[in-house]
């Protein structure tokens, strides 16, 4: 599944190519034939992204609210200067091109496939889904003492806390595997026994990872001195990319320490760490 960055990302995407352009807006797939037909010819004002949500605001109270969930893929692209805009190939749910092309030539399009969630709301039901929803840490109004409060009282461990987008959103199984182990915190520990210095350590954290994977458009998150470059390692071959410490590297030797990647289910996902650099926590009063 996508996380937050990627929707961030998609959102700036959005808003570079369609934002205070008039817009033409189809469902070639026909399952949002009906919405579709309600938004042609419509001004998109904003795009924005709340951890792994996208919004489309196209005035009048209306927003196109898009999850992509495990398959979903929203690509945007543009012509080349003079081309037609090609047909739509595949499932194509929601297709959105600019009126007419810059004046490059050139024209802007979107095609949305395979989303759990694309619908239209009022603002007030885009306020519904927010309100579900932890801060996310990319938003320049996100709050921390929120995700702080649910994740402080919670038995709940930190690895299973971190996924839950009720406390952090955007945090996916990338991003929860490495800044737990960027931070040497065992995945397995309590929420209610890390200190709140810890917790704004692991926020900050998360802000400065995932703003470099909305730049990249990848995840990167080892230190310069164990990046391939540094350590003389071949770099990752992985149809995710990016560099990581522990995330899919199950049976590896750890960058760090030497010891072996170990993973195991949690949450209905992967969880990956490694045992050494990151000791299962002993609880003698609250680190």
């Amino acid at each position: 599944m996508p996380e937050g960055h990627t929707l961030h990302r998609l959102a700036g995407e959005l808003g570079d190519a369609f934002a205070g352009r008039r817009v033409r807006v189809g469902s070639p797939q026909g399952r949002f034939a009906t919405e579709a037909a309600q938004l042609d010819g419509a001004v998109l004002e904003h795009a924005e992204a709340w951890g792994k949500h996208l919004f489309l605001d196209l005035g009048a109270d209306r927003l196109v609210h898009v999850h992509l969930g495990l398959y979903g893929k929203l690509d945007v692209r543009r012509t080349d200067p003079g081309e037609p805009v090609p047909d739509p190939v595949g499932e194509v749910r929601l297709r959105l091109v600019t009126a007419g092309p810059d004046p490059d030539g050139t024209t802007a399009y979107a095609d949305l496939r395979g989303a759990t969630a694309c619908e239209l709301l009022t603002g007030a039901g885009r306020d519904a889904v927010v309100d579900r929803l932890g801060p996310d840490p990319l938003r320049d109004d996100a709050d921390p003492d929120r995700a702080w409060a649910r994740l402080s009282r919670s038995r709940t461990s930190i690895a299973a806390l971190l996924m839950d987008q009720k406390v952090l959103a955007g945090v996916g199984n990338v991003y929860r595997a490495e800044v737990l182990f960027r931070h040497r915190l065992d995945p397995y520990r309590a929420g209610t026994t890390l200190r709140r210095g810890r917790f704004d350590e692991l926020w900050a954290d998360l802000g400065v990872l995932m703003r470099e994977g909305v730049r990249t458009g990848r995840i990167d998150t080892v230190r310069p001195e164990h990046t391939p470059e540094a350590m003389g390692r071949p770099p990752r071959v992985d149809d995710h990319g990016g560099e990581v410490y522990v995330y899919r590297r199950h049976g590896q030797a750890c960058l760090v320490c030497g010891a072996t990647v170990r993973s195991a289910d949690l949450v209905q996902r992967t969880l990956y760490w490694c045992g050494r650099c990151q000791r299962p926590f002993r609880p003698r009063g609250v680190q």
